[in-house]
């Protein structure tokens, strides 16, 4: 409504359609930039809409789920047309997709699960990110200990990685060629929370660890500082997201794999549904939506972009992507995986 009263009153005036286009503002909220991916994200999503011609304001709610709902309240007092939200929590967040739809604002649910059929959730298939993970850990070791760590208990995608994971895994835990020793959320994906909590797993089982399905690359970061400082670095550790410090482990071994989620495509996608939404596109006539239903039976509308497992064997892939620089994918590498051979 609010599109169509501006679209009206630059007619009057005489000023052209294009610059009702132009006026389209997205308010990105957030939760933290404490992981190098959003960053790659938000230039994305900058160009994205500096090529639909629409402006770009965002928050960053610094790892705080009361600052995320302030936050979002000073987006849509700026007036913004459309939001995409990287939720912190993603069940106190409803408070603030319920203020939006109470100004008719579009809700993109950037990532991370928003369960609540007013928000279009667009992500990678983080389900079958957990799968890739499993499979390239137990591919390097079909039999032993293992360690699950997990990602944040705020955020539903931790439980979409760890379903996946079990999937691949469970045969091999009900014969007993694998045993679990250790299994812990990472409390807001912090890299130091994720060593902390696997120099306590270490502690625990006396260093009997063969293998850690980590669920992303900066919980992979902090697994490998625990692993390495008790000499371990090596054994086979899983992350996600393409981080370039991860990629660079991978190259020198001490990472077996990162589930590569090129957040250029994510950023780039999400720009354009909430452009297309403030342009009052309905959620279902997005291209590439599809119905999903929710864990709890939640009736959604979302679009799920697909992942690729970077292992030792595939890295000119990321290099070829123009993902990383061969320079920094095989910084302190020595006769490694190609191309760092």
């Amino acid at each position: 409504m609010r599109k169509a009263v501006f679209a009206a009153v630059v007619a009057t005036a005489g000023i052209t359609t294009s610059f009702a286009a132009q006026a389209i503002t997205v308010g990105v909220s957030w939760s933290n930039f404490q992981e190098e991916r959003w960053r790659t994200d938000e230039a994305a999503i900058v160009a994205a809409l500096e090529a639909a011609g629409a402006e770009y304001v965002s928050s960053d709610a610094q790892s705080s789920s009361a600052k995320q709902l302030s936050d979002i309240e000073a987006l849509i007092a700026q007036g913004v047309d459309a939001l995409i939200v990287l939720a912190q929590d993603a069940q106190a967040i409803g408070p603030a997709v319920q203020a939006a739809a109470d100004e008719g604002i579009p809700v993109v649910a950037y990532d991370r699960l928003i369960e609540d059929l007013r928000a279009f959730y667009l992500t990678f298939d983080n389900v079958e990110v957990g799968r890739m993970q499993a499979e390239a850990v137990f591919a390097a070791a079909p039999t032993g200990r293992y360690v699950m760590i997990k990602g944040s208990p705020t955020d539903p995608n931790a439980d979409f990685l760890r379903g996946g994971q079990q999937e691949v895994l469970q045969a091999a835990i009900d014969s007993g060629a694998i045993t679990i020793v250790g299994e812990a959320y990472t409390d807001g994906w912090l890299p130091a929370n994720a060593q902390r909590n696997m120099e306590q797993i270490l502690t625990a089982a006396d260093n009997g660890v063969d293998a850690v399905v980590a669920s992303n690359d900066g919980t992979a970061g902090g697994v490998v500082a625990a692993l390495t400082a008790q000499g371990m670095q090596g054994i086979p550790v899983s992350g996600q997201d393409g981080d370039h410090a991860a990629l660079n482990r991978v190259a020198l071994g001490t990472q077996t794999v990162s589930v590569w989620k090129d957040a250029r495509d994510l950023g780039r996608v999400a720009a354009e549904i909430a452009v297309a939404m403030a342009n009052g596109t309905a959620m279902a006539d997005i291209e590439g939506a599809q119905a999903w239903t929710s864990p709890s039976g939640t009736e959604m509308v979302s679009r799920f972009l697909a992942p690729v497992p970077i292992t030792a064997d595939n890295l000119d892939v990321v290099v070829d992507a123009g993902w990383i620089t061969q320079e920094a994918l095989c910084q302190g590498v020595s006769n490694g995986p190609a191309p760092c051979n």
